[in-house]
């Protein structure tokens, strides 16, 4: 059994190389009884399940492949830029919508997965923002809009969200370091992703794993690969016309 975390993506039909690089990895990974685990921010912007293109048809279909056809496992936790994706979604190719904060365990590690925002305690705009946009009352009234509204809507909250972050501090985007050693208090490692930072990160005796986002300029993304006695590699996936790893 191999259990696989990535996060950041960013994908999208404006960027067709990150998509293949995804492609490459379901590829790679659908012969190993692999538990694929998505910590947000898959997609760039999603602006609810009844969206369709071409594109995304291409995406399903490879996970249609790399899950139905294989008995490999997809669980989905949600993003500050995919948020509004749901279960509806994932039950094209069986995929599992798991909750904001998820804990299992693998061998005798406890675990805790989520996207790494919530992490961000000391951007208050962003708290703000995230809890008024995430109530199921507006993203409820949100999904019942129309396809085009939304994506306009869609873009000025990245529009918005690039503007707030060039007025802001490295250290306020970051994680807040209250909030990790609470995180990890039941837990014996955290994962996340978000803040674009990859690192290993040692909490008291604890371990703090951030995934990479997906760089189409440099190429490559920071995955993690455990097995099922919970031995873990942190892996330099790199998107290229072959792509390989290479192991820190």
């Amino acid at each position: 059994m191999t259990y696989l975390f990535i996060a950041d993506l960013h994908l999208s039909p404006e960027h067709p190389r990150l998509v293949r690089g995804f492609f490459d990895l379901l590829e790679h990974y659908k012969y190993q009884n692999t538990q694929l685990f998505i910590l947000g921010d898959w997609f760039n912007a999603w602006i609810g399940d009844d969206y369709t293109a071409p594109w995304l048809d291409e995406i399903i279909e490879h996970l249609k492949q790399f899950s139905l056809q294989t008995g490999n496992q997809i669980y989905f936790q949600v993003g500050n830029r995919d948020f509004a994706l749901g279960q509806t979604f994932l039950n094209q190719f069986n995929g599992k919508l798991l909750p904001e904060f998820y804990t299992f365990s693998i061998g005798e590690k406890k675990f805790r997965l989520e996207h790494g925002d919530a992490l961000c305690t000391d951007d208050i705009s962003y708290q703000r923002f995230k809890k008024i946009i995430r109530n199921p009352i507006v993203l409820g009234l949100l999904k019942s809009t129309p396809l085009g509204f939304r994506q306009k809507l869609a873009n000025g909250f990245r529009k918005k969200s690039r503007e707030s972050q060039q007025n802001k501090s490295y250290e306020i985007m970051d994680v807040n370091q209250q909030a990790v050693e609470k995180a990890v208090n039941n837990v014996d490692l955290l994962v996340h992703g978000h803040t674009h930072r990859p690192e290993i990160h040692d909490v008291n005796g604890k371990t703090r794993i951030v995934l990479g986002d997906w760089r189409e300029k440099t190429s490559e993304a920071m995955i993690l690969e455990v097995d099922e006695n919970a031995d873990w590699k942190f892996i330099k996936w790199t998107i290229s016309d072959t792509n390989h790893f290479t192991h820190d």
